[in-house]
């Protein structure tokens, strides 16, 4: 009261030094979001849900060359994408919701993952905390005092005294996707040293080149792409051949078929071409058939008998002046 003047100098001075700092900070991030939005094709929107700061920096340290990470709070990003002349990134904005971060890359999406995945750190289950995995408690010896069935009883857990120890008699499904933990779940995992979480930058949404995608895309692999393909291509030949409008996908079924036709039609009449004409001997002679599929069953021993004897006997060599061969 007896400073008024002191007391007014040092409160403007505080007022004005502290909205100027973070201006300047916001500025940077517009600044940095810009320039690599301008440097890179594509952004990964990653979640960042229990991610310490050393595992981040382990997380930039392995990215180093291949992408670059930017975290920052949404309503700032948000702020960065609406400064961008140009509004291709505006389908970003829907999806920041929540602990997301932004890789910013030119590399194949799937190699980022992997090493994303490299570096995800086993975590203990907490009270609370939403599992994002399935959690199974196996079936074994535990080592733990008979004093601890109360735990498994909680739990229904089915156990068994074995030499002054708990042993669990079967797997037994502790947790599903999505359920919460709770203190007696995280208890008995604590007991047992399990730790069934990892945590880690999960990909979500991938955008490249104007195009946004769900990062499940990169589960489907080659195999995956050929059966779609190849379950494509039967409906596009059964509808063809229902409708007998033909294309090249019914194609190779209408050849068969007409050749079916013309062999049936060789069969039943004296007209011969090259193809009928094994056939048709089968046909008039069946035991023949039946002695050409046993002949190099029993003939292979036969054969494999006398090859050392081809090998010994060197008068053998006069035999190729004699004219013939042995297919003649």
């Amino acid at each position: 009261l007896h400073h008024p003047t002191h007391c007014g100098r040092d409160h403007s001075r505080v007022i004005s030094a502290t909205p100027t700092m973070p201006s300047e900070k916001k500025e940077q991030y517009v600044s940095k979001f810009q320039s690599l939005a301008e440097e890179y094709e594509k952004i990964i929107l990653v979640e960042a849900e229990h991610v310490g700061s050393r595992q981040m920096q382990d997380i930039r340290r392995d990215l180093r060359g291949k992408a670059v990470v930017l975290m920052g709070k949404n309503t700032l990003m948000k702020k960065a994408i609406s400064l961008i002349t140009s509004d291709y990134l505006d389908v970003l904005v829907p999806l920041l919701r929540g602990n997301i971060g932004l890789i910013f890359t030119n590399a194949d999406p799937m190699e980022i993952r992997q090493i994303l995945d490299k570096d995800k750190v086993a975590a203990p289950a907490r009270q609370g905390t939403i599992s994002p995995v399935d959690v199974t408690v196996p079936a074994g010896n535990t080592g733990m005092e008979p004093t601890k069935t109360s735990f498994f009883q909680a739990l229904n857990i089915p156990t068994k005294i074995t030499r002054g120890t708990v042993e669990i008699i079967s797997d037994y499904a502790l947790l599903k996707v999505g359920d919460r933990v709770g203190n007696s779940e995280a208890a008995l995992l604590q007991m047992l040293n399990i730790k069934p979480f990892s945590y880690g930058l999960v990909l979500k949404t991938i955008y490249d080149n104007g195009s946004i995608y769900d990062s499940k895309v990169l589960d489907i692999t080659a195999d995956d792409v050929f059966k779609k393909m190849e379950q494509a291509i039967n409906n596009v030949a059964c509808l063809s051949l229902g409708a007998n409008f033909p294309t090249l996908a019914s194609m190779p079924h209408i050849i068969l078929g007409s050749y079916k036709n013309v062999l049936a039609v060789s069969v039943e009449t004296d007209y011969t071409f090259k193809q009928s004409e094994q056939i048709k001997a089968y046909l008039k002679d069946p035991t023949a058939f039946a002695a050409a599929a046993a002949t190099p069953v029993a003939a292979a021993p036969a054969a494999a008998a006398a090859a050392p004897a081809k090998v010994e006997e060197p008068e053998e060599e006069e035999d190729e002046d004699m004219g013939f061969s042995l297919f003649d």
